[in-house]
């Protein structure tokens, strides 16, 4: 981050720091004037204009027009090697923009990587039972093992033992932080912070200094769901908070997956309300990978795969050749086995496979089709 910051950035980070200024207000403000810049050039009758901007608030952004509080806040995280993505950023996560209320700047430690819209959310109750620790841990080392990046909330609980699941199997986990990466929170996950940053990112919509809230939680939850692809409620009691994030889930398209618990444990109550009311009961990585719809844009993994759909990590390294030689329009079977350096009987075989695995599609004249639906 360090060198020149082009006007735009600065300028959404004054935003941001904008007393009485929330992401509901600053999407309302960018949508009106088109940039962060544009709202510090208009005056004071065209913000007023803005519904919810009062005169209080107009004053306020005024006054920010020498953008020295967004100068001091640049420099700090340039000191913590902190970088600071706005919306407008070719390098803000392509899935964020699409939700209602998009945090307008984002705060990361470390980098976002192209792989990363491969992400799962995993969140559930803060005050989990052990089995719900265990579920939390096991089904993360299981996602990343598989090419999965685990999105969690760095909470007690639930959260905590996902990003811990992530990192004992060597894989790649995103924290979303409430309060500013400035203040740690939780405290006593100082040192698994640490290592989330080692293998994977930190990120906030809050300003570096901005202290625990409690109306800052279920506002992140909408970011945890809206950077995976679905999210895992695990051990979530009838008053959760991660069943905001499970509602923030549905509301932006995504799917919900439940891990159910016993049947009189309280602790999963808000679960099993979910599965009650249709969300997907899993008991495995398995029924993850294969209830996932497909990305927006594929995605080339550290492996050098392509990714359609995150089903396709579930394959094996013949399956996964065969299917590389498929197109997602017709494709004659003749190529597929002129191409395939194996035999003809296995290629016919694994074709039929991935047939059943919902991968490709038998179209009539001896063809077939890559499904990335």
């Amino acid at each position: 981050m360090a060198g020149n910051i082009d006007p735009e950035t600065i300028a959404a980070i004054q935003l941001n720091l904008t007393q009485g200024l929330g992401p509901r207000l600053q999407s309302l403000l960018l949508a009106r004037f088109g940039s962060a810049e544009a709202v510090f050039q208009a005056n004071g009758s065209e913000l007023l204009a803005v519904q919810g901007i009062g005169p209080k608030v107009s004053a306020m952004i005024t006054s920010g027009r020498s953008f020295e509080a967004a100068h001091v806040e640049y420099q700090k995280a340039v000191s913590h090697e902190i970088s600071i993505v706005p919306i407008s950023s070719i390098d803000y996560p392509r899935s964020l923009k699409e939700i209602c209320d998009p945090p307008p700047v984002l705060y990361v430690n470390q980098e976002l990587k192209s792989t990363d819209p491969l992400a799962v959310g995993i969140v559930g109750s803060r005050h989990c039972t052990h089995y719900g620790r265990t579920q939390a841990a096991k089904l993360a080392g299981a996602l990343c093992r598989a090419g999965i990046v685990v999105v969690s909330g760095l909470a007690r609980g639930i959260d905590g033992a996902a990003h811990r699941g992530a990192i004992d199997a060597g894989g790649r986990t995103i924290a979303v932080c409430a309060p500013g990466l400035l203040k740690m929170y939780p405290p006593e996950h100082k040192d698994l912070a640490r290592e989330v940053v080692a293998q994977g990112a930190m990120i906030s919509e809050s300003p570096l200094d901005r202290a625990p809230q409690k109306g800052l939680f279920p506002q992140r939850n909408r970011i945890i769901a809206g950077l995976s692809l679905g999210v895992i409620i695990i051990e979530a009691g009838r008053k959760s908070g991660a069943l905001h994030t499970a509602r923030h889930a549905m509301e932006q398209g995504r799917e919900v997956f439940v891990v159910p618990g016993r049947i009189d444990s309280s602790a999963s109550d808000g679960c099993h309300d979910l599965i009650r009311d249709g969300a997907t009961l899993i008991r495995d990585v398995n029924d993850v990978l294969e209830s996932l719809g497909p990305l927006v844009e594929p995605v080339q993994t550290e492996e050098k795969k392509t990714v359609r759909v995150p089903r396709e990590l579930n394959l094996n390294e013949q399956e996964q050749t065969v299917l590389n030689l498929i197109d997602t329009s017709s494709t004659s079977i003749e190529h597929v086995l002129a191409k395939a350096e194996m035999a003809s009987s296995r290629v016919l075989s694994t074709l039929t496979v991935l047939e059943m695995k919902r991968l490709v599609r038998r179209l009539p004249g001896g063809s077939v089709e890559r499904i990335t639906g």
